[in-house]
């Protein structure tokens, strides 16, 4: 039996590759809610997520790098919570029920080297016992970068946010991995904190700015910014898909633009508890939870030019 008290969260990074993989098990399942606004999301198992789906808790959710074929680590995830006799009791066998969710960052470190089975067990296995509450360079966030618009060489480093709060003894967590398009806002004073320099690095040069002044723009497919938000207060499915909706104004309020075709911006919500809270209350604490986690991922993944611009293709 885990010894977790409230769910568990495991990295592994590749700091050869650039690439990395982070899981969060649920000891005793979660009920789990997604929003996905990106126009280009690299996902798997997410119509668990549906509330029309079946009304089944999910044991883990894979946050990775290596765009599609970093969908490959859930599978090392499941393989080890089998080992573990965890998952759904079909009759005939325990399935694991995972979801993924993978950043583009081929872009950065090595591009034929992804998070896989192996990547995906070991992070698991750190998971069933631990709560990891780094953040910066590690696991799915050592790849990723932001404000993209120009090109790996005018962008910045991001990284993984965890921020957590208790509120009337109730515990919100948020987990991020920030790897967007656009720049990143510090929303108390509207100013860019990370995002697209010019091509000597000493000023941003404002994406959405640039995008208005663009006839035809040119822009890579290489973003995605996904994360979950948790709570130990109850919520179904259909509640938990309106919180991580509400979720979302944090990534609008910090990165400016997003949800564009050019990213896979996504967001679970997972409810691990039984204690009552209004749903429009719950919204409004699970988005300032975030938004502080996105905040942090930038401030605690900063590295020099040198070393970042070393691993940019």
């Amino acid at each position: 039996m885990s010894g977790l008290k409230h769910f568990g969260l495991g990295h592994v990074s590749d700091t050869q590759a650039k690439t990395g993989c982070s899981v969060i098990y649920f000891p005793n399942g979660a009920n789990v809610g997604a929003c996905i606004l990106g126009g280009g999301p690299a996902s798997k198992e997410t119509p668990l997520a549906s509330p029309v789906t079946a009304n089944n808790k999910i044991n883990a959710i894979v946050l990775s790098g290596g765009s599609a074929f970093g969908l490959e680590a859930s599978s090392g995830t499941m393989k080890c919570l089998q080992d573990h006799n965890i998952g759904l009791d079909t009759g005939f066998a325990k399935v694991p029920l995972v979801m993924q969710s993978s950043i583009y960052d081929l872009g950065y470190g090595a591009n034929d080297r992804y998070p896989d089975i192996k990547m995906g067990y070991d992070a698991c296995l750190k998971a069933l016992n631990n709560l990891d509450e780094a953040s910066g360079n590690i696991g799915a966030g050592i790849g990723a970068s932001v404000g993209k618009i120009l090109g790996m060489k005018q962008a910045n480093k991001s990284g993984l946010g965890f921020h957590h709060e208790v509120f009337n003894g109730i515990n919100i967590w948020a987990i991020v991995i920030v790897n967007a398009l656009g720049d990143i806002i510090d929303p108390s004073n509207g100013s860019i904190i990370a995002g697209a320099m010019d091509v000597n690095r000493k000023e941003f040069v404002d994406t959405k700015k640039m995008m208005k002044d663009s006839i035809i723009p040119q822009w890579d497919h290489t973003n995605t910014t996904i994360g979950a938000v948790i709570c130990d207060a109850y919520f179904d499915k259909a509640s938990l898909t309106k919180l991580a909706q509400m979720t979302s104004c944090a990534y609008a309020r910090c990165i400016n633009p997003v949800f564009t075709m050019m990213d896979g911006d996504t967001i679970y919500a997972c409810s691990i508890g039984n204690k009552e809270v209004d749903i429009n209350v719950m919204g409004v604490l699970v988005d300032d939870c975030m938004e502080k986690a996105i905040l942090k991922a930038i401030k605690t993944s900063k590295i020099s030019d040198d070393e970042f611009l070393e691993a940019c293709h």
